[in-house]
């Protein structure tokens, strides 16, 4: 492990006292209160069940004042039953009112008052590494941590997924699925997607979580609330989770009928290229699978069989 990390994390286990200081001219028991749990009950027969589970629980934000929560989406996607679990034990049903895959947000909204305050949306964008910030969960102060961003840059993954400007933070929260990220302004940063072995960069081992700036939020919220998804035409989807190998984007595997299954792909091949464009990382290939053509185009691929 690097020098800074040897000296700066072990500083950062802070306890639920210090991580309330951090908050200035904030109440922070008051902040703590927007963060509620999320559950809900996917159908066994879901495209998503195997991997995800049939029953999903997290944390999300509330974002107004009317019972809108924000959250990941993958804890709301096929959903057919969602509840907002409050820290007092209280249970209230909610609708899932937009899913967006390209940010990886959710939102559902209380089917009655919560009584309950609201986070703000800070500005993502001003967030640096060695910030001091807080992850709030479900757990309320209890759970709150103190932790710091240690590196923001772009982050793949396998299931057609990709941020151009993560944030990352360490130490750890085990219950990071649609945790809140708050500033020392007591506003909303960002929303929890996933344990990373790596948060301090490629190569650098740093037990941490990644987040979801919520800059991301902005400019579609609009789009979300009215129609239940952004804007604009839908990015090609084929159902291809690649892998990153030394250079080289590797077939992992399929989506049970997806347009790559049906045209005979299979998990080992290699993909050098998309659309004429050679890709070396996962990166590179999304980039030029999404710049190729919209859902319901034709994508050429160039693909070596692994057979």
């Amino acid at each position: 492990m690097t020098a800074i990390a040897r000296i700066v994390l072990p500083a950062l286990l802070l306890s639920v006292g210090a991580a309330a200081n951090a908050f200035a001219q904030a109440d922070a028991q008051s902040l703590m209160r927007a963060v509620v749990g999320v559950e809900t009950q996917v159908p066994a027969n879901a495209r998503t069940a195997r991997g995800l589970g049939t029953k999903r629980e997290g944390s999300g934000a509330i974002i107004d004042g009317d019972g809108l929560v924000l959250t990941v989406g993958y804890l709301i996607l096929e959903a057919v039953a969602t509840d907002l679990v409050l820290q007092n034990g209280r249970r209230v049903p909610a609708d899932i009112v937009a899913y967006d895959h390209e940010s990886g947000f959710g939102l559902v909204r209380a089917r009655e008052a919560l009584g309950l305050p609201h986070l703000a949306l800070g500005s993502s964008g001003a967030v640096e590494a060695q910030q001091r910030v807080i992850i709030a969960t479900r757990g309320g102060m209890e759970d709150a941590r103190g932790v710091y961003v240690v590196s923001r840059r772009s982050f793949a993954g396998s299931w057609e997924y990709m941020l151009d400007d993560a944030i990352f933070t360490a130490p750890a929260h085990p219950a990071f699925g649609g945790a809140a990220l708050i500033g020392n302004d007591g506003k909303l940063l960002g929303i929890g997607s996933l344990f990373v072995g790596d948060a301090m960069g490629p190569g650098r081992p740093a037990p941490g979580n990644m987040f979801v700036p919520i800059d991301l939020l902005k400019p579609i919220l609009a789009d979300l609330l009215d129609s239940g998804h952004r804007a604009g035409p839908y990015r090609p989807w084929l159902g291809l989770y690649p892998q990153e190998v030394r250079g080289h984007v590797f077939v992992e595997r399929l989506a049970e009928g997806g347009p790559a299954e049906r045209v005979g792909l299979a998990a080992g091949d290699l993909v050098m290229a998309v659309g004429g464009k050679p890709v070396a990382s996962m990166a590179e290939y999304y980039r030029a699978l999404w710049s190729s053509g919209v859902a319901g185009d034709t994508i050429k691929l160039s693909v070596v069989s692994g057979a």
